[in-house]
């Protein structure tokens, strides 16, 4: 093993990392991210429940679920979901409706990273280029959602609108691609279409769904697999290949079950482990009986659980 990377090693026992308050409060102090205090003036956007195995799907509008940075317009400017200002480069809001629209800071399938690294570093961050905004509602029309004249129709008018004033737009705001569906089976081949792209889902609007703060039974998410987030209590020492490593992370749920997150784990985290206390994301299949997430595995790291 060469100097450099033993450098990058700790050694057992592991050293005790920020805390995640301090780690989140150093991150908050950033002023290209965000502003110092979440506006006032934000409420909480709608947030999907998750599909359970036969629901009727008749009368719902699907679309595919993107794997970005949650992002709200409100006429002229960005913020995240937990009402932090978000800081873009002039010209990618230029000609933006005065309509307020819910969406996602997006650069294609698997670009989480680089959507989060736009976010955090600001105006000036290169991640900037080839990210959009993928707005898929509008939160202060009182219209149902999917019905003739609704808030996806007036969404997509005023988007196009702005096109026709400035081609810009075109490249930095679109409306998600939405199509009304009548059967399950309709809803499982476009989730395997998704699924070849390198997608991770989908998501069910109610066509007469009205926009409500909070978890809404009117928008569900599809997915073929189910995934959470836990804070990372220990970094577990490697054995075997991963010795000298980062072998496991232990974390605990937001119902308080422990597990380890070996599997999925990229080298380049085994040689830089998430420090004690920050969150991550991993998926499963199921629960055992106590509750206990089954055959978890890792996914990435969350960068700012206010995002």
């Amino acid at each position: 093993m060469s100097e450099s990377r033993q450098r990058l090693l700790p050694t057992s026992p592991w050293p005790a990392p920020p805390s995640r308050r301090s780690a989140l409060l150093a991150l908050a102090s950033v002023t290209s991210l965000v502003q110092a205090r979440p506006s006032p003036h934000q409420t909480p956007l709608m947030q999907a429940t998750r599909y359970e195995p036969g629901q009727p799907v008749d009368g719902f509008w699907v679309s595919e679920k993107l794997d970005g940075v949650r992002a709200r317009w409100d006429g002229q400017r960005l913020w995240t979901r937990s009402g932090r200002a978000i800081h873009a480069p002039p010209h990618f809001t230029q000609s933006w409706p005065s309509l307020m629209l819910d969406g996602e800071l997006w650069s294609g399938p698997g670009q989480f990273a680089q959507s989060v690294a736009a976010v955090r570093d600001g105006p000036s961050s290169s991640a900037w280029q080839g990210l959009r905004m993928m707005a898929f509602d509008a939160p202060e029309l009182p219209d149902p959602f999917g019905t003739p004249g609704g808030r996806l129709h007036q969404l997509q008018a005023a988007i196009e609108q702005s096109k026709a004033t400035d081609a810009q737009v075109a490249g930095h705001l679109q409306a998600v691609a939405q199509q009304p569906v009548t059967s399950v089976a309709q809803v499982k081949a476009w989730l395997d279409e998704v699924l070849a792209q390198g997608g991770e889902g989908l998501i069910l609007h109610r066509a007469s769904g009205l926009y409500r703060s909070g978890r809404s039974p009117d928008v569900l998410k599809y997915k073929a697999f189910e995934d959470a987030e836990a804070q990372v209590v220990q970094v577990l020492p490697g054995k075997g290949a991963w010795r000298g490593q980062a072998g496991a992370l232990l974390v605990q749920t937001q119902e308080g079950h422990r597990l380890r997150l070996g599997s999925g784990l990229p080298e380049a985290l085994r040689l830089d482990p998430p420090a004690v206390g920050s969150w991550v994301s991993f998926r499963y299949q199921g629960l055992h009986p106590g509750g206990v997430p089954r055959f978890a595995t890792f996914l990435r790291v969350v960068p700012d659980i206010s995002l």
